[in-house]
């Protein structure tokens, strides 16, 4: 793929946490890459845009995204945007349209402009949320989502549209990864918000662990996948996996086990009463987690995660105690 001018690299969702430092990273000294376009919906104010970086204000559902892709000649997509939380005031149509027909319009404009390769951030959250589960789940386990969990239902969504792309237009190449949960030093989402309170809940018969992937990791695997002609379906996950009672005890806290009908009665009426975004849809997204396995990740992708997943928590709880 590498030509004598080098790659044009363009990123979706650059203003995003993992945007923003697969950006940085990329433009620290990679020869091998010629320019960087950064793109989101808003782009940072010039005091803090990267040296080197091309900046572009896009929405992945503009028709006309194809014009950038083209503007820059672009070789590689990088396609991060995603409603991972979504607002208060969200609601399902429109992520929808960002999540799912988003996606669409990146691959169409992909198609127009001869862009040779994509790489999609999907998500473990893809598989679902099953007590079926595997106990460990490889990239052959079936895609099967929740529709109550619209991440989730998203995630599967695309990934099926995926799996059509690679018959129907094989030029375009494609990479994507399976991420478990996220964490560095600054991580803030639904996971850590678990653990911020004096005690921490667990469901009554939660006996599914967590995976963890370092965020480093995450921007050094997808910056192989730039700099490298490798394709395929990968999940991103650290060795190992920790139980919540586990990562309970490190932090030194009590966890608290509560049956799953009384904390889904509780989400029901946070959630009628507008005082919680979540509602008993996520009973599923506490109970069962996915757990990845990272075998294909190591052995054909020839990637080795950095830290396991007890030393991501770990350094996770190293960060917030700096801040203190």
């Amino acid at each position: 793929m590498n030509n004598s001018s080098g790659l044009s690299v363009f990123i979706t969702g650059a203003g995003g946490y993992i945007g923003k430092q697969l950006t940085k990273y990329l433009s620290e000294d990679k020869a091998e890459i010629q320019q960087i376009i950064a793109a989101d919906i808003r782009i940072p104010e010039p005091e803090n845009q990267l040296e080197g970086v091309s900046y572009e204000t896009a929405d992945i559902r503009s028709p006309s995204i194809d014009k950038l892709f083209e503007k820059y000649k672009v070789d590689v997509v990088v396609h991060l945007a995603a409603i991972v939380t979504p607002g208060k005031k969200s609601n399902r149509e429109f992520e929808y349209s960002v999540d799912v027909l988003g996606t669409e319009n990146i691959l169409n404009a992909c198609l127009k402009a001869k862009v040779k390769k994509i790489i999609i951030s999907s998500s473990g959250a893809a598989y679902g949320y099953h007590a079926d589960n595997s106990q460990w789940l490889d990239e052959n386990d079936p895609i099967r989502g929740n529709q109550e969990f619209v991440y989730s239902d998203h995630k599967r969504l695309v990934e099926e549209m995926l799996a059509e792309w690679r018959n129907d237009h094989p030029e375009l190449k494609q990479l994507i990864f399976r991420p478990g949960t996220i964490l560095g030093q600054t991580t803030k989402n639904q996971i850590t918000k678990l653990f911020d309170g004096k005690f921490v809940l667990r469901l009554a018969g939660a006996a599914s662990s967590f995976v963890l992937i370092w965020d480093k990791d995450v921007v050094k695997a997808i910056t192989s996948g730039v700099l490298t002609d490798k394709t395929g379906i990968y999940n991103l996950a650290g060795d190992g996996s920790m139980t919540i009672k586990e990562m309970t005890h490190i932090m030194g806290k009590s966890c608290i086990t509560l049956p799953v009908p009384l904390v889904a009665f509780a989400l029901f009426i946070l959630k009628k009463t507008g005082l919680s975004q979540y509602g008993p849809e996520q009973i599923g997204f506490l109970q069962y987690r996915p757990v990845l396995s990272n075998r294909r990740l190591k052995e054909e992708f020839k990637y080795t995660p950095e830290k396991t997943t007890k030393e991501v928590w770990e350094y996770y709880l190293e960060c917030l105690q700096s801040e203190k």
